[in-house]
């Protein structure tokens, strides 16, 4: 034995590990390469160096699957759970609804309001309160035109305020005057305007870094921090988005009222000490600030949309204001998100379970009838001579060869009720005129339909597998005193059962997958739930729900993965060989 093995190593080549290993063994001192570095460690180089050259070479497919497989789903996980939009767009309104207790007040303080003025009247600049409006309105239906209706009309609870500020001092009234108002004299109040850019890169998703050419000056940020806040946000949108000059620029109405409720609020006092660029205009304004119109915010928002004295639209404000929620999953198994904490919804909008146990179910089905139609069919390409089963895999193959669309559709001139199988069935007698049988626009048209795309799918490795099964063993086991079916199924099938696996994952996946033909064939009860995100993606733009239902599906799957494996083992999956 210890010859034979002697003998072997001696006819296989060394390798890498060898001259390491005797390197190891060499008890009289490292042995020395030729450029007199140790052997061993010019060996680890030079493997060291093979897998770099290996791993360069899989590099562009590892880049290309990150790129176009691991992304995408990384990023439909983060979709799922993300609700920045609420913070992003009403970043002071949030701050002043945690301290809502809408458990025991009807509608939420002032303070809240009046924070919902000065955010809304931004975002409407921003054009932002829209797709806020239709983030919410996937919770409460109602809310969308709410905030799209208010967002227009924000400029006439600011208009009594700036007609006051303009009779005091007409000054008020000159873009260049509240320019140099701000501007001031002195330092300037960098972090002010930084905690600006963050607000409004957040809002609008646009870059606000660079020089603007202004800067709130201290002196006023500490006056007026109310106006300086406003006024920088306007210079940084009038620069960053309208791409004009702030000091030319007229600013917002939300300005005069930051201004007058600064003044409301103290300023009028302060003020009387200032002394820099407007002070003539700001005390004017102070000595007037009794004739300045108490808006209560709350009467003037239900004036505006009653649809803001609606304890519901607050409450959902409230519950998806948090940069993250379960809400998109909650929605997707039938259940919502609600002030009073996770609830079922009605029946009559209880939907994705059902599609989800309809989307399972069908695609077993497809993936049995795939197995029963397909493995005849491989074994008599198995088993035929080759030139003819060549022709008949050229059959297997052409479907591949015609747009999946243009089979659907021939699908739904075979099935419908004046179709082709009907009027058969009518001409042989089978079927009445009158008793057509519905074939299509239901789940019996979409397992037809799909059977017959998967089919080929399911036939490949089961003809891959069934090749390598060599025609011996049924003849020896027919020679043991087997019968034909005994030696079929005891011999034949288990060495056939990993080309099963392969196919019936492959039409599985395929089929849970497919929403084109229970699109055009499956009417209102033969769709599946892949039907349903593509309309949240396209058309609802529900992008949200949408991730979280593929999640799910994505769960679902792997899930059934790991029962798979359990059960028969996926290293018994094979395509042939």
């Amino acid at each position: 034995m210890a010859d034979v093995t002697d003998a072997t190593t001696a006819r296989r080549a060394p390798t890498p590990d060898d001259a390491a290993r005797l390197a190891d063994s060499d008890q009289s001192g490292p042995m020395l390469a030729a450029d007199g570095r140790p052997l061993k460690q010019s060996l680890q180089r030079a493997l060291r160096r093979e897998k770099l050259r290996a791993l360069m070479l899989i590099a562009p497919l590892l880049l290309f699957v990150l790129v176009t497989f691991i992304a995408p789903i990384a990023d439909m996980l983060f979709r799922s759970v993300e609700n920045q939009i609420v913070g992003n767009t009403l970043p002071r309104t949030v701050e002043a609804l945690a301290d809502w207790n809408d458990d025991a007040e009807e509608l939420p303080p002032e303070p809240v309001f009046r924070a919902l003025f000065f955010d809304l009247f931004l975002a409407a600049e921003a054009k932002a309160h829209t797709r806020l409006g239709s983030r919410l309105n996937y919770e409460t239906t109602g809310i969308s035109s709410l905030f799209r209706s208010s967002g227009r009309r924000m400029d006439d609870v600011a208009e009594p305020f700036q007609d006051v500020l303009e009779q005091a001092d007409p000054q008020f009234g000159d873009g260049a005057f509240w320019y140099r108002l701000m501007t001031g004299e002195g330092d300037a109040d960098t972090s002010l305007l930084n905690d600006q850019r963050e607000r409004l890169a957040a809002l609008t998703r646009e870059g606000m870094g660079g020089d603007i050419g202004f800067a709130p000056s201290a002196e006023i940020a500490a006056l007026l921090p109310r106006a300086a806040r406003e006024y920088s946000a306007f210079a940084l949108f009038t620069a960053r988005i309208d791409n004009d000059v702030v000091a030319e620029e007229d600013p917002w109405e939300s300005v005069y009222v930051a201004l007058a409720l600064d003044l409301q609020d103290g300023g009028a006092e302060r003020v009387q000490s200032y002394a820099g660029p407007g002070a003539d205009a700001l005390q004017a304004a102070a000595a007037n600030a009794d004739q300045l119109p108490v808006v209560d915010f709350r009467e003037a928002f239900i004036e505006v949309d009653d649809g803001w004295g609606d304890r519901t639209n607050w409450e959902t404000m409230k519950t998806y204001s948090p940069p993250f929620t379960s809400g998109y999953f909650l929605n997707s198994v039938d259940l919502q998100l609600t002030a009073d904490g996770v609830e079922a919804r009605e029946e009559n909008q209880r939907i994705y379970v059902m599609l989800f146990q309809r989307t399972m179910f069908m695609s077993l089905v497809i993936t049995f009838s795939c197995i029963l139609l397909g493995y005849p069919v491989a074994w008599l390409l198995a088993n035929l001579p080759m030139r003819t089963a060549n022709l008949l895999m050229i059959l297997v193959l052409l479907p591949f060869w015609t747009s999946l669309l243009v089979r659907t559709s021939a699908w739904k001139v075979l099935l419908q009720q004046q179709g082709v199988i009907n009027d058969t069935l009518v001409w042989l007698g089978i079927v009445s005129d009158g008793g057509r049988l519905a074939l299509i626009n239901n789940q019996l048209g979409t397992i037809i339909a799909m059977t017959h795309i998967l089919l080929p799918f399911m036939i490949l490795p089961l003809y891959s597998v069934m090749k390598t099964i060599p025609p011996t063993y049924l003849r020896a086991a027919k020679s043991l005193g087997a019968t034909n079916w005994t030696a079929f199924w005891r011999v034949y099938f288990p060495n056939s059962v990993p080309g099963i696996g392969a196919g019936s994952i492959l039409v599985f996946i395929l089929s849970i997958g497919y929403y084109i033909t229970p699109e055009l064939v499956g009417g209102t009860t033969g769709v599946f739930i892949s039907n349903r995100i593509a309309y949240h993606i396209s058309s609802s733009l529900n992008w949200g729900l949408a991730a979280a239902l593929g999640t799910i599906l994505l769960a679902a799957v792997l899930a059934l993965y790991w029962v798979y494996d359990r059960m028969v083992g996926i290293d018994n999956v094979k395509l042939g060989g």
